[in-house]
């Protein structure tokens, strides 16, 4: 009698997590805005020496040294030496790069921008990212190229676009020094999270995030340092930053990264891409929730808009999920006829 080996398919309760979480990340990072607003405004009630303590690089710098207690409880059994030997030279490399893009680089850019123009246009310039990301995905990892997820982030781009101009009074757009600092923000951004979907292949979960945390503070910490000045740490330690920090500590840094970093090992680019479509218009919600702010005429329609584009991007979904099922169905077909060719006596 002949064995046949049977064609692993992906575990689809994994893409469901993966793209869940992805989901999950987004609003977390959507709400980040918000919960630093309003951490900011105590601090701004509450100012030593004249001066606003909780800023958000502190607030940042902070929550990350504090997110290295639960990680490090959590994940010291990753740090074997067996594990740390099957490392080779190209997975550090990796790592560093990945804490220097994700923890230093993207929000030093940021920062520069917000410096330079309008948090609209910093929007306005971040809203490229889910298309591109789908291109480089496919372009420079191989993946399968998924039109309606990319169709979809268009989609979301368009609404995004209608949001701003509509709520601006002077609809003119230029390429400044901070628009220019918004779009490499947003293209390290995209790098950090292909680096992050390559290492996590190989690199186990602990390692990966306790390694990036504390290599991309440090790097950060000198960053900030020579991009606003060496006194821009001098309030760090105080006690009204430590009060309140544990709340971004919480929810951003360590939920939301978890939920990214899970999100981006399970999830299809596809799914990442379409769940970070929706952010601008979760932030907005998340702001008109926590922070009593009013959207203007733009949400109405931008906001129809952005969710035509998750509906596009479902609909996607379910149609490669319909092609998939077809394509095995027609597999196991093929492979019984194969069967019923290879067996002489059918009993008859």
């Amino acid at each position: 009698m002949s064995h046949v080996s049977t064609q692993a398919v992906p575990d689809a309760s994994k893409v469901m997590l993966g793209a869940t979480l992805a989901w999950v990340a987004v609003l977390i990072y959507a709400s980040s805005n918000s919960i630093v607003s309003l951490l900011a405004e105590i601090g701004s009630n509450n100012r030593v020496m004249g001066r606003n303590v909780i800023t958000y690089c502190n607030l940042l710098f902070v929550g990350s040294l504090m997110s290295m207690i639960p990680m490090t409880i959590m994940f010291w059994r990753d740090w074997t030496w067996e594990n740390l030997r099957a490392l080779g030279r190209k997975h550090w490399v990796i790592l560093t790069a990945s804490a220097f893009f994700s923890s230093a680089l993207t929000p030093g850019l940021f920062f520069y921008a917000l410096e330079n123009t309008t948090v609209t246009n910093v929007v306005l310039m971040g809203r490229i990212e889910p298309p591109l990301f789908l291109i480089a995905a496919w372009a420079l990892l191989r993946e399968e190229f998924e039109p309606w997820s990319f169709l979809a982030g268009l989609v979301a781009l368009v609404g995004a676009v209608v949001m701003i101009l509509m709520n601006t009074d002077d609809n003119s757009f230029t390429l400044g020094k901070g628009e220019i600092g918004a779009l490499l923000a947003t293209l390290s951004y995209i790098a950090s999270t292909l680096i992050a979907r390559t290492g996590l292949r190989g690199i186990p979960m602990g390692i990966f995030a306790i390694y990036r945390t504390a290599v991309g503070t440090t790097f950060y910490f000198f960053l900030a340092i020579y991009l606003f000045g060496r006194h821009h740490f001098q309030d760090v330690f105080h006690p009204l930053v430590w009060q309140w920090v544990w709340i971004y500590a919480l929810i951003v840094v360590i939920g939301g990264q978890f939920a990214w970093a899970l999100g981006l090992k399970y999830a299809r680019s596809g799914d990442v891409s379409l769940a970070t479509s929706f952010s601008p218009l979760a932030a907005i919600l998340i702001a008109m929730i926590l922070l009593g702010e009013d959207p203007g005429p733009g949400l109405l329609p931008g906001g129809a808009i952005i969710l035509a584009a998750v509906g596009i991007g479902q609909y996607g979904r379910m149609r490669r999920r319909h092609h998939e099922d077809c394509v095995f169905q027609q597999q196991a077909r093929d492979r019984a006829l194969e069967h019923e060719g290879e067996v002489n006596f059918k009993g008859a």
